[in-house]
């Protein structure tokens, strides 16, 4: 990797990905499909080898010294963690399999405690589902009722109804900093400002934006934020929650076993402070330490370098895209690293599939976002999603590719 505050050298980085260097169905690969997983820097996959050929035993159990290098690992990844989200303290930071288990730990144990019926749950109309049906969940345990915030047509959020939707009824406010299928960019210390002026606390899902924008969670006042490591060059199966000590203190467990305990009886059992009392069982650990390794890949980078890198791709792929007949994108301008659009003649599975054909990794379908897909009478759309290590070269290809298949459906 080479890399400077003046100057990013993007094609020694893109090295550091030895996957990339490869043809498919005998065509190098282009992988355009980052914003569902991304791929895996060498010093990460380095990181998971170390682990497991010198490191690997359980954490904060065992009485030797593999055991202990272990936990000093898998605690040092926790404070990486803070440190790349801003947090005040490692213990601000749980270990959860993702974005999705993330939110369903603060909508299973903090809102089966906080969330009666009467409340309101504040969502968005873009909203995946992962940040769609744990609330639905709840609301139907609670009787709580569900709000959304509509879409306009630029796929922006409609802030006009704000004030008529987030009021003292709201008990919290869950919404994505960066769209999935449109690639908006919610404004997200606003939106947090406006939900603490009315008395609720927030849940910013940070899936796309965790290993794309910096994120400082007390500058944004934040009170969750949950992130996924394989969307920012980590293993899968590792994310982490923020969440603000207060807030972790006065949620209860939503787990039990393990070493999430003080002391257990036949009848009840006492646990550890957050946030230990989250992590029942035996934890992730290799995880938790390539999502380590990944923050510092990173970090090395700066991610003011990399979202600037990855505005810069999608700014293009829109241009060139726009030279294609027929071709809608989805979206505003202003965005983050990916583009969803839909060729009027070409079902988006058909066009995944043609281009797969020459090495071309889209995705094709509703990207777990089928209510706004009925909102705007779509069957799904076709999306390509950069990250730092794809070039213009590669868009350049895309486009030649999609000529192709507008003359071979036509």
């Amino acid at each position: 990797m080479t890399s400077s505050s003046h100057q990013t050298d993007w094609h020694a980085i893109r090295a550091d990905f030895p996957i990339l260097n490869q043809e498919v169905r005998g065509h190098p690969l282009i992988y355009f499909d980052s914003a569902a997983s991304s791929q895996k820097p060498r010093a990460v996959l380095d990181a998971l080898l170390h682990y497991y050929e010198r490191d690997n035993a359980n954490v904060h159990r065992g009485l030797h010294e593999l055991s202990s290098r272990a936990t000093e690992a898998y605690e040092n990844a926790r404070s990486k963690v803070a440190r790349y989200l801003n947090a005040a303290t490692p213990e601000e930071i749980v270990f959860t399999r993702g974005t999705t288990e993330g939110i369903n730990l603060v909508a299973q144990a903090w809102g089966s405690r906080f969330v009666r019926e009467g409340d309101v749950i504040l969502l968005t109309e873009m909203e995946h589902h992962s940040n769609l049906v744990p609330w639905q969940l709840l609301a139907q345990r609670t009787g709580a009722t569900l709000r959304f915030i509509p879409v306009n047509e630029d796929g922006t959020l409609d802030l006009t109804e704000l004030p008529s939707l987030l009021t003292p009824e709201v008990k919290i406010f869950a919404f994505t900093h960066i769209s999935n299928s449109l690639g908006t960019i919610n404004p997200a210390a606003e939106l947090i400002a406006a939900s603490h002026a009315v008395g609720a606390i927030t849940l910013l899902d940070a899936a796309q934006s965790g290993g794309h924008l910096p994120l400082d969670v007390q500058a944004l006042n934040a009170d969750f934020v949950v992130i996924s490591g394989h969307k920012m060059c980590a293993p899968t199966g590792i994310g982490a929650l923020y969440g603000s000590a207060e807030l972790l203190e006065a949620t209860p467990p939503w787990h039990g076993g393990g070493e999430m305990i003080v002391s257990v009886g036949f009848q009840s059992s006492t646990y550890k402070p957050a946030p230990y009392k989250f992590e029942a069982g035996t934890p992730n650990i290799a995880g938790a330490v390539g999502l380590g390794a990944a923050i510092d890949y990173l970090e090395a980078i700066g991610r003011d370098a990399i979202f600037a890198h990855d505005a810069d791709l999608a700014a293009y792929a829109m241009r060139r895209l726009r030279e294609l007949p027929d071709l809608r994108i989805h979206g505003p301008e202003r965005r983050g690293g990916l583009v969803g659009f839909t060729m009027p003649a070409i079902h988006p599975h058909d066009l995944t599939t043609y281009a797969d054909r020459y090495g071309l990794a889209l995705r094709g379908g509703h990207h777990c976002n089928q209510p706004l897909m009925k909102k705007f009478r779509l069957p799904g759309t076709t999306r390509a999603s950069f990250y730092f290590y794809n070039t213009k070269e590669e868009i350049d290809r895309m486009t030649e590719i999609l000529f192709q298949a507008h003359h071979f459906f036509a």
